[in-house]
């Protein structure tokens, strides 16, 4: 039986470690027993030393997955984690398995991690220690984490805060940076740190910006849960503006305006002429769309770009909107995104030409950097202006399958635009009742700076697209 007992500080390290020896001897999981260092001694006796070196073998996503679990709180985290180390050496595939009931307990414990970290970033709330006239200020954070997060957040913290010493005391492990070195501490007391006269202008600031009239006392409890509170400044103000809420939220009502703006009648008579549907010949469909000015949009792009494939299809794609080289050809799907997609479904065996593809949005949305145009996400209000060409083009297609391809057209489609990464794989309902199966977008595929990330993501989307393949050919 081996015995191994994990530092706080390095831990992930000194598991990868530990593990890539086990791996390489052939040790199974239930000859290992591990610890961290607080753990007591158990009757198998004292720690063993872990094999060195040994060539492995494991897929990235794995390494990536572990690099944020082996931080979780639960002491069986590194058990776990082996374990399912054991396995997946040999069957790789299982890190794709959504199924496999270890790899979904890893995952909750990812997400935790990750959820931990987010809140570390948005709750640690610094007081200055220092002489403010110091060449470096000093400043000084109590935190009281859920998981062991300080040591993978902290470089957050220096990029951030890197021209200033600071210190995030934690009752796990500390993180200290002090002219530009980073180290790591175990464990504090809650210390006695001075109040910071910033604090009241914070306080004052949090005040101003709370909305009583979009108060959710629960989706706010689920974003900043009250464990945090008594280390936050502004949260002693939280049930008193709660208390008040009603009471604000009904002066504000009674203050509104009573009569509509005198351009009402203006805009009212402009969304009638949007409410009708398309009802002209399907062969003029394409440069109707050419010609919209439905919405802003129109003033700064190139040209509207229609979809195109057989006016009869029962496959229709459809992406977000028009890119860099999609507003400038006229054509969608033609950029990099649209290669992207071209090269994946042959692999999945999906045959474009027999689909029509076209976009939720028809006009590209960009913001000029220099000679550059950056793409930006379209606002509801353009993809429900533009859902009138979309709902036309289905009208005219009569699909049976509509492949939805990111948020926009998931948005354009369905009604709803969020928890794309949860919701890709599945079927929802469309237009006039055609089956929608929702997807990642490749442009997703491009941004994802992780390999190993970025290899999964691009799986989940080949799986996708030769799902949608399956469904045609059945439905031939």
């Amino acid at each position: 039986m081996h015995r191994v007992s994990l530092p706080p500080i390095g831990t992930a390290k000194a598991w990868r470690e530990a593990a890539r020896g086990f791996l390489a001897a052939g040790i199974p999981p239930e000859q290992i027993l591990w610890g961290d260092h607080a753990a007591v001694p158990d009757l198998f006796g004292g720690e063993t030393v872990s094999p060195k070196g040994g060539q492995v073998s494991v897929p990235r996503s794995f390494v990536s997955m572990a690099e944020t679990a082996v931080w979780h709180s639960d002491p069986e985290r590194f058990a776990r984690l082996y374990a399912f180390l054991w396995r997946v050496k040999d069957a790789p595939h299982l890190m794709s398995d959504r199924g496999d009931a270890d790899l979904a307990v890893l995952r909750g414990m990812e997400k935790n991690v990750r959820r931990c970290q987010h809140k570390m970033k948005a709750f640690v709330r610094f007081r200055e220690i220092g002489d403010p006239n110091a060449p470096r200020r000093s400043f000084a954070a109590w935190f009281e984490p859920t998981h062991h997060t300080v040591e993978p957040t902290a470089d957050f913290f220096v990029r951030r805060f890197s021209d200033m010493d600071w210190r995030i005391l934690t009752p796990d492990v500390s993180a200290i940076f002090e002219n530009g070195k980073l180290t790591f501490q175990e464990g504090h007391a809650k210390p006695d740190l001075p109040e910071d006269a910033g604090e009241q202008l914070w306080i004052t600031y949090f005040q101003n910006i709370f909305n009583p009239a979009r108060l959710m006392v629960k989706a706010m409890q689920s974003e900043m849960p009250k464990k945090y509170w008594k280390n936050m400044p502004e949260a002693s103000f939280i049930p008193q503006m709660i208390a008040e809420a009603p009471a604000r939220a009904r002066a504000m009502a009674e203050a509104a305006p009573t009569l509509p703006p005198v351009r009402m009648d203006r805009v009212q008579a402009q969304l009638s002429a949007f409410s009708s549907a398309w009802d002209g010949p399907m062969e003029d469909l394409p440069s109707a769309i050419r010609a919209c000015t439905r919405c802003p949009l129109h003033c700064h792009a190139t040209q509207a770009v229609p979809g195109e494939g057989p006016n009869r299809a029962d496959l229709m794609v459809v992406g977000e909107q028009p890119g860099d080289q999609e507003d400038l050809a006229g054509r969608p799907f033609v950029g990099p995104a649209g290669q992207m997609f071209d090269r994946i479904a042959g692999e999945a065996g999906l045959d474009r030409d027999a689909a029509f593809v076209t976009n939720a949005v028809k006009h590209f949305k960009f913001s000029a950097r220099g000679k550059r145009r950056i793409h930006q996400r379209p606002e509801t209000p353009e993809i429900d202006q533009c859902r009138w060409w979309m709902n036309a083009e289905v009208a005219q297609v009569q699909p049976k399958l509509i492949l939805a391809m990111g948020a926009t057209a998931a948005q354009s489609l369905t009604g709803k635009g969020t928890g794309i990464l949860k919701r890709r794989g599945t079927i929802e309902t469309g237009p006039e009742g055609i089956p929608v199966l929702i997807t990642l977008h490749p442009s997703y595929l491009l941004r994802v700076p992780d390999p190993a990330l970025r290899e999964e993501a691009t799986a989940q989307f080949r799986s996708d697209l030769a799902m949608a393949a399956r469904m045609m050919a059945e439905a031939a």
